[in-house]
């Protein structure tokens, strides 16, 4: 899959098109595989006690709750969390999943099933991200994430 490189849009759009399940089912195994090269954004770029913050809201919801975010987020469901996450700067979002995936690791979010197997087109996906480029991999997690979300109603970006 070349597309990456050649037609980012279309990756993106493929990630979309997938179902919430395997939309976060991606994301953690692109945290897993590359998550060496891949950091959250640049020190100081993103809103560290912003990210912070969020995280420690969804932390302290059940398991079952954890991943129903993580859905609302990805379908831009409209709740209050969802808004809040919804008003994050692109690179603020891109810190809070590299947070999700590093609680996830830890088991303090809710963990990804210990035999789950990418399938079809998010495995697609994978293997055309690991052979891309680091700035390739950077823009399309970013891209992947700063749609997701629900509208402020008005509010600026933090």
């Amino acid at each position: 899959m070349t597309y990456l490189k050649d037609n980012p849009d279309q990756a993106l759009q493929e990630f979309k098109n997938l179902n919430v399940d395997d939309q976060l089912a991606l994301l953690w195994f692109v945290y897993t595989e590359m998550g060496k090269s891949i950091t959250p954004a640049a020190p100081g770029a993103a809103g560290d006690e912003i990210a912070e913050g969020l995280f420690n809201q969804v932390k302290e919801k059940s398991h079952e709750e954890q991943l129903q975010l993580q859905r609302d987020f990805l379908n831009n469901a409209d709740n209050t969390i969802s808004r809040e996450y919804g008003s994050l700067s692109d690179n603020t979002k891109l810190l809070f999943w590299y947070r999700l995936a590093q609680g996830m690791e830890s088991t303090t979010i809710v963990p990804m099933p210990p035999d789950y197997q990418l399938q079809g087109k998010a495995k697609e996906l994978l293997e055309a991200l690991k052979g891309a480029e680091f700035e390739q991999q950077i823009t399309f997690l970013r891209n992947s994430v700063t749609s997701s979300g629900a509208s402020p109603h008005g509010g600026s970006e933090i």
